[in-house]
């Protein structure tokens, strides 16, 4: 009886707990951001989900070059980063850190949305002191009272200064801050949820906004701009990150930079020299109570034994220009760990596709088909190629190609034996759709059309040239096909033309002179 009665009791108890653990539960998973959109609650849910499960690979790319260093490290990996990083810059034009960048950034980011990867960004702020752009370091001979760098030290008034509103510093701070404002506004409205990452390694004093505790701290430094972001400009889309260094010194444990479970989704530290040690790890975990952590930047990835212990890290990004700190042979074995994702990954698209379902997103193919890069400039080479009785007339010497995603710039530079060489540009996009342009003489209308094969392996440029001479309408063409050789070391063009010329058969190799950007 007496056993029955317990059991009794023990079911009725969990049954009263259980509305009580599904709230907390929900309570954890809850952005801190009011009204947070239906894509940053669904990011923020994945990271609960795959935390402890897999860790996704990142690759961190400076503000003025697109995508160009998680390229480089899909290249030299063979392997595609799942996490795009980037920066808003600072930094003036032609820089790699330029600010003028930011509308690209956005471009960039909805693409790679698009293509499954996750979007962070953080910001190397501007000072408030200064006006964009500035320096990175302070320039030798700077005036201190006027900072104009990223790094180094606002004096203790001017601090104090930028925390009240209404002053003159606070205003210049907003200035900065709304400026930022409005391409996460883009981003936003075209429904793209960002890991937010601002005001990183604040518990360093190698940034202006960093290393600052008591009263006029950095903790309400970030909380400020927490308020201007989340309350003021009601940028819903933010999956916020508190961001650190590591604890190299007593003032810089975690704790004395937390600035509170209200103010962060996710938890990150920043690693290098393979640092991975185990009470940064602990120490972190500690304080997230249960919320995500990630490596917001590495030099190097943490190896397979360091996951071993430290198996809650969700992602990893390695900072622009680091990639070959990690040998390939090290990659390999790391990319080869079922718990370690890249974009490629089955195991990856299973998951995100999830979380894309939710933010009302088309899901991801399980399995990729990997399109041809056909990016660089391209020589011909008249040896290796079959020509006909023409020989090389109307045959571009030089054929220059920028691919991104479904964009296709040609370049083909054509010679001319009586006056300068002409170059012959082509705008063009590989969904198949038709282009109007002149023809390189005459200005006649010339229509081009591109599009991939159904293994995305090969191109197929089509074109025709119609003109009117005498009441009678002719139609020249030209169709070509598109491939590299397995090293991707040449380029060979099958073309099929019919013009004033006659017909022409022709196989035509370019050699690559200068890889792709």
């Amino acid at each position: 009886m007496k056993a029955c009665q317990a059991l009794f009791w023990i079911l009725i108890t969990s049954f009263l707990s259980l509305p009580i653990i599904i709230s907390a539960q929900e309570n954890i998973i809850t952005p801190v951001t009011k009204n947070a959109s239906p894509e940053a609650r669904a990011l923020l849910k994945f990271f609960y989900n795959i935390s402890g499960q897999y860790i996704l690979t990142g690759q961190h790319n400076f503000p003025n070059v697109k995508d160009r260093n998680s390229k480089f490290a899909a290249d030299y990996t063979g392997k595609t980063p799942v996490v795009f990083s980037t920066d808003w810059g600072f930094a003036q034009s032609g820089n790699t850190d330029s600010y003028l960048a930011r509308q690209n950034i956005v471009n960039e980011a909805i693409r790679q949305n698009k293509l499954g990867a996750i979007v962070t960004i953080c910001w190397h702020a501007v000072p408030p002191t200064a006006e964009e752009p500035v320096t990175f370091q302070p320039l030798p001979g700077a005036d201190s009272s006027k900072l104009q760098s990223v790094q180094g030290k606002l004096q203790e008034h001017q601090f104090q200064d930028l925390l009240p509103p209404g002053t003159t510093l606070y205003k210049q701070w907003a200035k900065q801050v709304d400026s930022i404002a409005v391409y996460l506004k883009k981003l936003k409205d075209a429904h793209v949820p960002v890991l937010w990452r601002p005001y990183h390694e604040m518990n360093g004093d190698w940034f202006w906004w960093g290393g600052r505790v008591g009263e006029y701290s950095t903790i309400r430094l970030y909380r400020q701009l927490f308020d201007r972001l989340a309350n003021y400009h009601k940028l819903s889309n933010l999956v916020w990150m508190w961001s650190v260094d590591r604890p190299s010194t007593p003032k810089r444990k975690f704790s004395n930079f937390f600035v509170g479970d209200k103010f962060f989704d996710i938890a990150s530290i920043d690693i290098y020299g393979s640092d991975f040690n185990q009470t940064y790890y602990d120490s972190l975990l500690v304080l997230a109570n249960g919320k995500p952590i990630a490596l917001g930047e590495v030099g190097n990835p943490p190896a397979p034994e360091v996951l071993k212990r430290q198996p809650k890290w969700t992602y990893y990004v390695i900072w622009a220009g680091m990639v070959r700190n990690t040998t390939k042979k090290q990659y390999l074995e790391l990319l080869n760990d079922s718990h370690v994702l890249t974009l490629e990954d089955a195991a990856y698209r299973t998951v995100i596709n999830q979380y894309r379902q939710a933010a009302g997103m088309e899901p991801l193919p399980l399995k990729v088909i990997k399109t041809t890069d056909f990016s660089g400039a391209w020589k011909f080479n008249e040896d290796a190629s079959a020509l006909d009785n023409g020989g090389t007339a109307n045959i571009p010497v030089l054929v220059s190609v920028t691919h991104n995603g479904d964009n296709l710039e040609i370049s083909r530079t054509l010679v001319s034996e009586f006056s300068d060489n002409s170059v012959m540009q082509e705008q063009l996009t590989t969904d198949g759709q038709e282009k109007s342009m002149k023809a390189p003489f005459g200005n006649f209308p010339r229509l081009v059309t591109a599009r991939f094969s159904n293994g995305r392996d090969s191109l197929f440029v089509e074109s025709k040239i119609s003109f009117t001479n005498g009441g009678r309408t002719t139609e020249w063409t030209n169709g070509e096909v598109w491939t590299l050789n397995e090293s991707g070391s040449q380029l060979i063009i099958l073309q099929t033309s019919n013009s004033f010329m006659g017909r022409r058969k022709l196989s035509l190799v370019y050699e690559l002179v200068r890889s792709k950007e």
